[in-house]
């Protein structure tokens, strides 16, 4: 009975294996038709899809191979064994460290670009300060490639010198009776601010020497000095720089944009002032000159200064009070300040 029994179960998985294999069989075929259907020139035109098909297909049943015609079966090995190497190589992946977030690497190189001498130290410190908690080799590795040593920005550059430079020029202003008068303006590139000024009829080598004293009493003469070629600053002019150890640049011939911070000031008094009054006498001149420098110090806004003044001027709320207008320069410009009602 039991020999019986065994023979029948034999029986029935042999129908059962052998009905699926038939319609296995069929799925095989039926999606090589599928393939060769597609609109390709040429050889037939395999996805990803039509691979892991096949792959399945032989991973569940061997003898599929002989229901393939499009590729050899040799080929279809392949694609599982392929499959099997990458299924491992992402199950063995090395877990390590969490990656860095993007934001930290965004930090980290807009710090090297921005400090172009500071190293992975320093920037490491910075992140630490600003509660990123980051290894000092983790930001070596994001700091951006640097060929050789770097250089600073020449804004940089121009923005360490300016409290050391100072520039001197002249200007002919006409009287009311055809007289020349010179205005002798020496400047400090660090705030934009006049030093100092003087005006005269006749400018000597002892004039311009004794006005270089005046601008720069005692230890408070900068490093350098700009000034053109004119031939009034003559031998007695120099010596006199010389002995105050300053270094005198000189522009090259008809080159004012050398100087070009001082005559853009220049160019500022003849359009804002000098052009819109008739200048009678030296005392006339010397008078709407303080009052015009006086304007440019306390009240008139400077774009190179980020708006605001030679003399830093403070920012009034609305709460205040309301606006009020205070005429200067004669009335050519206005200072507007909030005063309580």
């Amino acid at each position: 009975m039991l020999t019986f029994l065994s023979a029948v179960g034999s029986l029935l998985s042999f129908r059962v294996r052998s009905r699926a294999s038939l319609e296995l069989e069929l799925v095989a075929l039926r999606h090589q038709l599928t393939v060769l259907r597609r609109q390709h020139p040429g050889r037939p035109r395999l996805f990803s899809a039509d691979r892991m098909l096949w792959v399945w297909l032989y991973r569940i049943w061997p003898r599929v191979l002989d229901a393939v015609v499009l590729v050899e079966p040799a080929t279809v090995v392949n694609w599982h064994r392929k499959g099997f190497r990458l299924y491992w190589r992402r199950r063995s992946r090395p877990l390590g460290r969490p990656g860095t977030n993007r934001d930290v690497r965004d930090l980290i190189r807009q710090m090297s670009r921005a400090n172009p001498l500071w190293g992975a130290p320093r920037i490491h410190g910075e992140l630490l300060k600003l509660g990123i908690v980051v290894s000092q080799a983790t930001v070596g590795r994001h700091l951006p490639w640097q060929p050789k040593v770097p250089s600073p920005t020449w804004r940089s550059f121009l923005q360490n010198h300016m409290h050391d430079t100072a520039a001197v020029d002249m200007f002919v202003v006409v009287t009311a009776t055809f007289q020349l008068l010179y205005a002798l303006v020496v400047l400090g590139h660090e705030r934009r601010k006049v030093i100092h000024f003087d005006i005269t009829p006749n400018p000597t080598h002892a004039w311009l020497a004794r006005q270089i004293t005046e601008a720069f009493p005692w230890d408070t003469a900068p490093r350098f000095l700009l000034r053109d070629r004119d031939a009034s600053y003559g031998q007695t002019f120099r010596d006199r720089v010389r002995a105050m150890a300053i270094e005198e640049v000189v522009t090259a011939p008809r080159s004012p944009r050398q100087n070009a911070v001082v005559e853009r000031i220049i160019g500022s008094i003849r359009r804002e002032c000098l052009d819109h009054v008739i200048i009678l006498d030296e005392r006339h001149l010397r008078r709407v000159l303080s009052a015009n420098f006086e304007y440019h110090h306390q009240s008139r806004t400077h774009l190179s200064l980020g708006k605001d003044c030679p003399e830093p001027r403070s920012v009034q709320p609305p709460s205040a009070g309301t606006v009020v207008a205070f005429p200067q320069v004669g009335g050519l410009h206005h200072r507007y300040e909030r005063r309580a009602a």
